[in-house]
């Protein structure tokens, strides 16, 4: 006799070719979302990556793909940067509103499919994830310009948010150097309840995630939102291993650098997580009405 059907599920996700929205069960109810196949996520890597324009496009291609029309996507031009932040939008029925995002450019050594285009590529296929279901939140994508020239881009965008924006946005979720590890997060860059519904998450997904802080690295896009007591969150892969390997701003920094399985295991955790902060606005703990 063949596994029963809730078996069968499991495995098929577990290997990420479970071709049905995924549900995650908590005692307010199910948190639903739809991920999209390994192989999905996987080719954007290894045909972009090294190319910043061609990364833009990308982005702006894959989201229109998604249903993602012209009045919901648009350029935000940076001061002093050549190329625009990207933003694309997910409506939901209130007020609230919930950022996640990734630079996409890179340093000119090696292709930088690290850092970063492996955070910036997950955007489009996390948008798919979420847009299956009707949410509570609105959700920002962005794809920030000339991180790697200071936060020039997140930095830009933070600071022309208005008072009312700023107290709209529940969380922002920021996503750089994926793949290299299982999930990590920088705590120390990281807001506590942000980082305690992550573990919850990834406990109830039976998938790994823990604390790294990489402060000796610089910065990150997170700091900016931080900085107007946004709730922010930075998730990550750099292990210490990684980081004495100086694989990031280095040639070394290529396609055979990622594990292709913990990228899609982190694809699918922010996948989830994304879609279990629409439950609760973290600012508050209260229910979103």
């Amino acid at each position: 006799m063949g596994p029963n059907n809730r078996t069968m599920q499991r495995l098929l996700l577990a290997l990420g070719s479970w071709p049905f929205p995924a549900v995650i069960t908590l005692c307010g109810g199910p948190i639903r979302y739809d991920p999209v196949s390994q192989q999905v996520i996987e080719e954007p890597l290894t045909k972009i990556c090294g190319q910043r324009q061609a990364a833009r496009r990308h982005l702006r291609q894959t989201f229109s793909q998604a249903g993602c029309d012209d009045q919901h996507l648009s350029q935000q031009p940076v001061k002093g940067s050549e190329l625009s932040n990207l933003i694309f939008v997910l409506p939901g029925s209130t007020n609230r509103d919930v950022i996640v995002e990734a630079h996409f450019d890179h340093v000119p050594a090696g292709d930088g499919v690290v850092d970063n285009w492996a955070g910036a590529a997950l955007l489009p296929s996390i948008y798919e994830a979420l847009k299956s279901e009707p949410r509570r939140h609105t959700y920002i994508f962005i794809g920030f310009t000339d991180e790697e020239r200071g936060e020039v881009g997140s930095h830009y965008y933070a600071r022309t948010m208005t008072a009312e924006q700023v107290a709209a946005t529940d969380a922002t979720v920021n996503m750089g150097t994926l793949g290299l590890a299982p999930t990590e997060i920088w705590s120390s860059h990281s807001d506590n309840k942000l980082i305690a519904a992550l573990g919850l998450v990834a406990s109830l997904m039976k998938l790994p995630v823990r604390a790294v802080n990489v402060d000796q690295i610089g910065s990150s896009d997170s700091v900016q939102f931080s900085e107007r007591k946004i709730p922010s969150i930075t998730i990550h892969s750099l292990t210490q291993e990684a980081w004495d390997a100086r694989i990031i701003h280095t040639s070394k920094d290529r396609i055979s650098a990622i594990h292709l399985g913990d990228y899609y295991r982190t694809y699918r955790l922010v996948s989830a997580y994304a879609a279990y902060l629409d439950r609760f606005s973290i600012a508050t703990r209260e229910k979103v009405p």
